[in-house]
């Protein structure tokens, strides 16, 4: 019998991935909202998108067999309001937003793994007296910022001066209302406890500053339990905060691993999360030996999906796909034709700049075909601003990503080299 999947915000190279999964012989894909409306823009209609893809699933002749998707906001916070309203597999939006509301987030990290939870407060960006509570709270320099509620480290912000939280907080006030406007939608639906409530979408997170080699979690829980897969390496620029690339599998120990595994299996079994994907940010402090949890997503890492299929054989997709229709996920292990896989960002350190330049289609085709299995995505068009560029972090803009295995790191990295030779970009009016 075949079962029906809407996908928030599907699109082609998505739809065309979907069909190299295990066991969707007898399952039909059918997009719920464009790819623009939920990712290209960034104003965000929460109630809007929400009556249309009512709109949709209304008036769709068949059944719903499942409704998932692998953005972050606001596609994880629309997906248990959607999936409770036609019946459909998800986590409930409680326990969900006990993983995406950083404070509540960090509040139950504190109670269930204090040792790997650093200090922390929530604090209004429009509070002239801020600053000031944020040290009464215990913080001090140097401490990060960033929203109770962001995706894509957007508007975080390392503070070593008051002169730095001054600029942070003159960036979140102007900037912020496009996240926490239609958070607050979302939090209104919910059923929140009181100190909870009072921090609204609008507010900031203060936390000390932990670092060490970061990497993710990516795990499931189906009918209460809790099942790891695999940990993805971020690695980082030198001596800045933007990601270079995502390599799996992971170079850490494995008794780092088994541990950050075991602190996972703890907090998501404590917050209640089920029949649902999820990934969990980590840092090891190598020379303290001490594991930080960052952050938990309520989602599967839609930038891992390429480097599991290289390497595991299919798309972690399968673990969304198996979840959303009541199956425990089918998700295969090192199946895959390579032994190491990455996805690399190709950034400018501007604060702002004019695209002059892009490589044209058929010059991303014969960089590709450097490599047997790379895929380019570039990010910007000639003419627009950098700026204009969704979900960028504070410190540059990654104006091309790409995808690629290889039989060794050593080898992944030469590839990489080689195809960015390849590729072209130059801009104008850069403000630095």
């Amino acid at each position: 019998m075949t079962k029906n999947v809407f996908v928030v915000g599907l699109n082609d190279h998505n739809a065309e991935r979907l069909t190299r999964l295990r066991g969707v012989e007898d399952v039909v894909f059918h997009p719920l909202l464009t790819p623009a409306q939920v990712y290209e823009t960034q104003d965000f209609d929460i109630p809007a998108m929400l009556d249309e893809a009512e709109a949709t699933l209304d008036g769709f002749d068949g059944s719903i067999d499942a409704i998932v998707g692998y953005m972050d906001f606001p596609v994880s916070t629309m997906l248990p309001l959607l999936c409770e309203k036609y019946g459909t597999r998800n986590a409930s939006l409680e326990s969900l937003l006990k993983c995406e509301h950083k404070f509540w987030s960090r509040s139950v990290m504190a109670e269930i793994v204090p040792d790997h939870t650093p200090n922390f407060t929530a604090f209004d960006p429009f509070d002239e007296e801020a600053l000031s509570k944020i040290g009464e709270a215990g913080l001090r320099f140097p401490f990060f910022v960033k929203p109770i509620k962001s995706s894509g480290s957007r508007l975080g912000f390392r503070i070593d001066s008051p002169e730095d939280f001054t600029y942070a907080t003159e960036k979140l006030r102007a900037e912020i209302g496009q996240i926490s406007e239609p958070f607050n939608v979302v939090l209104e639906r919910a059923d929140l406890p009181a100190h909870i409530k009072s921090v609204e979408g609008h507010y900031c997170m203060a936390e000390r500053v932990i670092g060490g080699r970061q990497c993710t979690v990516e795990g499931y829980v189906h009918d209460g339990e809790v099942t790891l897969y695999g940990t993805v390496d971020s690695i980082r620029y030198p001596q800045v905060l933007s990601f270079f690339y995502y390599l799996y599998p992971s170079n850490l120990p494995g008794r780092v691993q088994e541990q950050m595994w075991d602190i996972s299996r703890k907090v998501m079994e404590h917050i209640g999360y089920d029949n649902a994907g999820f990934n969990i940010e980590y840092f090891w402090d190598e020379v303290e030996n001490r594991i930080w949890l960052l952050e938990i997503n309520t989602r599967i890492a839609q930038s891992h999906c390429d480097l599991f299929e290289m390497v595991d054989g299919v798309s972690h997709q399968q673990v969304t796909v198996d979840l959303g229709l009541g199956r425990k996920p089918d998700m295969p292990h090192r199946e895959g034709q390579q032994k190491v896989a990455a996805e690399f960002f190709y950034r400018v350190f501007f604060r702002d700049a004019t695209v002059a330049r892009t490589p044209s289609r058929a010059e991303i085709e014969v960089a590709a075909e450097q490599v047997d299995g790379t895929r380019i995505v570039s990010n910007v068009r000639k003419g627009m601003q950098l700026s204009e560029l969704p979900e960028q972090d504070a410190y540059s803009f990654a104006v091309a990503s790409l995808w690629m295995g290889a039989a060794t790191g050593s080898k992944l990295l030469w590839n990489y080299e080689q195809v960015m030779k390849r590729l072209n970009y130059e801009f104008t009016d850069i403000l630095d």
